[in-house]
């Protein structure tokens, strides 16, 4: 009876999104606030039919309701209840649901915003329901989670053990709220084109939902880069993989739609540009979709293997983006573009820093479907990997990362470019000092990991060197000083603390790709194998029972081969999932500082003496760390920029205006 309500709540959202969709479009055409409203309505009552949906669905996983299609095939009773619950969205169904959950609460808090101007605010809630009306209409009848199984199965196939994480728990929630946030931007954009308005205002409404789309991106994108580094056993951290460049392309066009609206808030400039980013972004969300849940790509991170959903998901794609930025199109000339700025100034830093994004994005466009498109084409099949990227992608980024300290220096409209290099001079010193250092410091044959350190450290010092000269560090009395920090809207430290983020990825991406040392050896008790500096010894091997799974358990004891540290004892795991019949790796992870001993348990061989041995691999990964800091501060700045007051006052200021 459960599934039954489920199913009826998913028609019933349905129908009341393309109500929203409807009646807001008549609201607008007819200049009546009723209509308007009852629009506005409509779409929160859309958001709660699907909160109630995926509720149903949650129960049906929670009491392993076999009966459903989705549940029979997705779970399992052995299952930890935590991963019963996050088997709601760890199938195509589920997750679809949880997209359209999200799009559609996106798109009640849209309509329940205040001090929007009517007109906009109105095209932007009908926009916003067309986009729900798509993807619940494809839910509802290409890919229901509530379909029923008759004869009920006595026990389900289990999830996936690879997806039996508490990261993966959470990291598709998180993922969507970044994806599926894009839209409301989509939303902003194609109602200011209607309207034929895109002013300051319009940018100070628009940037909110990219900050906290961007932040919630940023985390997602994190977790399962950490998830891939210590869940599948391959030793790194990204792949280029397909998949996890359909995450990025939207990500790397929020960044930059973030700071072209800025440009857009402040000076009235770079309209139809922003409003193009705005569009492109969630363009790249549903391409994200597309790949993930057509089948044209092999990947762990793959949803679904159906072509004709894909057909029809490309379909949604097209149609959406199609419409938007043949609107686009027509009225982008209309626009009024203000502002006028000259080419020192922070404008023109913004400017380059867009130019940089969106031609990396490119370039990751071009690495991801240059190999579908030839395949298709002609048959041929080509992997375009790490080297193509290397070799594109880097040089943009390192170019990009050398700019960004000085454009929140400059002043808008006109900078004064050597005041700028002044005030980055002991950054740019203390940066080759970095750079030189490690040069020494390792082989000359590892000079570009020395750049690398070097752009790292200067992104972390030019943070620090705006944020000291915004409170005159060094320059005014020290209470002074403490009074200007204290006084720092929350946008300035969110700014800083990002932009820094950046410089720690950087130095930890860098070091961890340019000195990592590895090594594999088949081991029988007692044996070792060595990487670099450091040993693992195998001290023994137990068979091990879980909820869900049985496992072949390593007990290995690691440290530096002179004996001069610490030796920590480290579990590695080869589990097997007899549900699925699926095995799967547990790795174990020696957190030493900022560095990462990570310790692999493979099959079970013979060995030399004729006894057993398990096929061992052992890294040592030197500022893995940072890896993953530097994401999470670029988030936690982010968050403090979306608290910003002024993010929130100046909004009903100019709307009253």
């Amino acid at each position: 009876m459960i599934a039954e309500l489920g199913a009826f709540a998913l028609a019933l959202a349905l129908v009341l999104a393309a109500l929203q969709t409807g009646l807001s479009t008549a609201g607008r055409l007819r200049l009546s606030p009723v209509l308007a409203g009852a629009g506005q309505g409509a779409g929160v009552a859309s958001a709660w039919a699907i909160v109630l949906a995926f509720a149903a669905l949650i129960f049906a996983f929670v009491v392993s309701d076999f009966s459903v299609s989705n549940v029979a095939a997705n779970s399992h009773t052995d299952k930890p209840m935590l991963y019963k619950v996050a088997g709601a969205w760890g199938s195509h169904e589920g997750s679809l649901l949880l997209w359209c959950l999200v799009m559609a609460v996106f798109g009640a808090v849209l309509a329940r915003a205040r001090d929007l101007p009517f007109g906009l605010k109105t095209s932007a809630v009908a926009v916003q329901g067309a986009l729900t009306t798509l993807f619940l209409a494809f839910a509802a009848f290409t890919s229901s989670p509530f379909t029923r199984l008759d004869p009920t199965p006595i026990q389900g196939a289990s999830l996936n053990p690879l997806l039996q994480d508490p990261a993966l728990a959470v990291h598709p929630p998180l993922l969507y709220l970044g994806y599926v946030g894009f839209s409301v931007c989509f939303s902003l954009a194609v109602a200011a084109l209607i309207e034929g308005r895109v002013d300051a205002a319009w940018g100070r409404w628009v940037r909110p939902w990219a900050l906290a789309s961007w932040a919630f991106l940023t985390v997602g994108i994190t977790l399962g880069s950490f998830w891939a580094y210590y869940e599948l056993g391959w030793g790194g951290w990204w792949f280029w993989d397909p998949v996890e460049n359909a995450s990025f392309l939207p990500w790397l066009a929020g960044a930059a739609l973030l700071h072209s609206a800025v440009v857009t808030e402040r000076r009235g400039a770079l309209q139809g540009w922003t409003v193009f980013l705005a569009l492109l972004a969630f363009t790249f969300s549903m391409l994200g979709a597309f790949l993930v849940r057509s089948g044209v790509l092999t990947s762990v991170h793959a949803f679904a293997v159906d072509p004709q959903r894909g057909l029809m998901l490309l379909a949604i794609l097209g149609v959406a983006s199609g419409l938007a930025f043949a609107l686009f199109a027509w009225r982008v000339p209309r626009l009024k573009d203000g502002g006028a700025f000259a080419p020192v100034s922070r404008e023109a830093a913004l400017v380059l820093n867009n130019l940089f994004l969106t031609v990396a994005a490119a370039t990751v466009l071009l690495g991801t479907l240059y190999p579908l498109i030839l395949e298709a084409a002609t048959g041929q099949t080509i992997s375009v990997g790490p080297p193509f990227f290397a070799l594109t992608f880097t040089p943009l980024m390192m170019v990009a990362f050398i700019i960004l300290p000085a454009g929140p220096l400059m002043s808008w409209k006109r900078a004064d470019l050597k005041g700028v290099v002044q005030r980055l001079t002991w950054a740019a010193v203390l940066a080759v000092i970095a750079g030189l250092a490690a040069w020494f410091a390792f082989e000359p044959k590892k000079a570009l990991a020395a750049v690398g350190i070097g752009i790292g450290a200067w992104l972390i010092v030019g943070a620090l060197a705006e944020l000291a000269e915004r409170i005159r560090l060094f320059r005014a009395p020290a209470g002074e000083s403490l009074r200007r920090a204290g006084g720092l809207p929350l946008g300035a430290w969110g700014m800083a603390l990002a932009h820094a983020g950046v410089g720690v990825f950087v130095l930890g991406a860098v070091v961890e790709t340019s000195f990592k040392v590895e090594a594999a050896a088949p081991l029988s008790i007692g044996q070792s194998v060595s990487a670099g500096a450091w040993s693992a010894r195998l001290d023994d091997v137990q068979m091990i029972e879980g909820p869900n799974y049985i496992a072949e358990q390593g007990r290995l004891t690691v440290g530096p081969r002179s004996g001069s540290g610490p030796d920590r004892v480290l579990t590695a795991e080869r589990r097997f999932f007899p549900a699925g019949g699926q095995t799967t790796t547990e790795v174990g992870l020696d957190f030493r500082g900022l560095d990462d001993l990570y310790v692999v348990m493979g099959e079970r061989r013979a060995g030399q003496d004729g006894g057993q041995a398990w096929t061992v691999r052992l890294y040592y990964n030197p500022w893995a760390r940072l890896i993953f800091l530097g994401p999470a501060l670029m988030a936690l700045g982010g968050a403090l920029s979306l608290f910003d007051r002024r993010l929130r006052v100046a909004v009903g200021k100019r709307s009253k205006a």
